[in-house]
């Protein structure tokens, strides 16, 4: 695997040169379209009602359950306190080197989802590098991944054992539109059936008194 091997340090040095390649090889496939500004404001401090599932979208395989959780600010404020003070810590505690990812590629705000597999049965192989979006009808691949579990390298797992990622995009995820995850020859188009939910949540959040 290009950007998930042993030593997270070499990785992110290798980001630059390998965000090059890939983009000269087909840069549809390494943009985000810039996602329009919301214009739709939530008050600081309030907190919406939602869990962490209400905000995940799953892919299933005889041997894997892959959960994508995008890490929004967004979306994550729609949670429940613990939820997304949960989330918001995880991206503070990794920032160095989500940071570092960013600087290597020349991008300034990336675009971060937390990726989880779980193994259904003993042996279950991943390939990270498989889990792309679908946005605005273009592909779109991470630009580098941050490993945050010790298996995450090995690429195989034990049944029950999860590994998890954070995933880095050249742009924030066009959030308040439909996109697909997608995993090998999966697709999952859950996150348009769960706007619906959000805008709400969204809207009734923002009509908070100040």
């Amino acid at each position: 695997m290009r950007r998930t091997v042993a030593s997270l340090a070499l990785a992110l040095a290798s980001v630059g040169a390998e965000a090059a390649c890939a983009r000269a090889q087909n840069p549809p496939a390494r943009t985000v379209p810039p996602a329009p500004a919301d214009s739709v404001v939530i008050p600081p401090g309030v907190y919406g009602a939602l869990s962490q599932n209400e905000i995940a979208v799953r892919l299933r395989t005889d041997e894997l359950e892959i959960r994508f959780v995008p890490l929004d600010l967004r979306i994550t404020t729609l949670l429940v306190r613990d939820g997304a003070e949960s989330l918001q810590r995880l991206v503070e505690r990794n920032r160095p080197a989500i940071d570092s990812a960013g600087r290597a590629a020349g991008v300034s705000e990336p675009g971060l989802a937390l990726v989880t597999f779980f193994a259904q049965q003993p042996g279950a192989r991943f390939d990270p590098e498989l889990l792309t979006l679908t946005a605005r009808n273009q592909l779109v691949r991470p630009m580098a991944i941050v490993p945050l579990s010790p298996r995450f390298g090995a690429a195989q797992l034990n049944a029950r054992e999860s590994a998890m990622a954070v995933y880095i995009f050249e742009e924030l995820l066009p959030v308040w539109e439909p996109f697909t995850v997608n995993y090998e020859n999966l697709v999952s188009r859950e996150w348009e059936r769960r706007l619906p939910q959000l805008q709400r949540e969204r809207d009734r959040l923002a009509a908070t008194p100040r």
